[in-house]
């Protein structure tokens, strides 16, 4: 069933009201590591490549649209947000365009003689596609 612009029900259609804009085609989650070092960038693309690397998306071929219309919406939570290089973290992405929002979270563990730690990120991974 589709919505209509008044928000009302009718029939048919892709389930979508068509001024909402990029409909969501895939989410993925991952987690990345570093095990020394402190790392936040690196623990981040670790964990978007985990995010990405779960799926297949075949959904643009299927619909006939190119595959870097795809527009992706990253959260990455780490332990220092604000020691994150987006840049670095988008450059994992091979396809389309995308944002990256860093917010507090993952893990850090401090090693036994407190010189080092491991970074634990998390990232979620949403998928749009604007289709005509």
């Amino acid at each position: 069933r589709r919505r209509g612009t008044g928000g009302d029900e009718q029939p048919g259609g892709s389930g979508r009201d068509q001024t909402e804009g990029p409909e969501t085609y895939d989410a993925g989650i991952g987690m990345g590591t570093v095990i020394s070092g402190g790392d936040d960038t690196k623990a981040a693309g670790r964990a978007l490549r985990d995010a990405l690397w779960h799926n297949s998306l075949t959904v643009t071929t299927a619909l006939g649209v190119p595959v870097d219309s795809m527009q992706v919406e990253v959260t990455i939570g780490v332990p220092k947000p604000d020691q994150v290089d987006k840049a670095q973290v988008l450059a994992v992405l091979p396809h389309g365009t995308g944002t990256v929002n860093v917010v507090e979270g993952g893990l850090e563990i401090a090693n036994t003689a407190g010189t080092d730690v491991t970074v634990m990120a998390n990232a979620a991974a949403v998928v749009r596609l604007d289709l005509p």
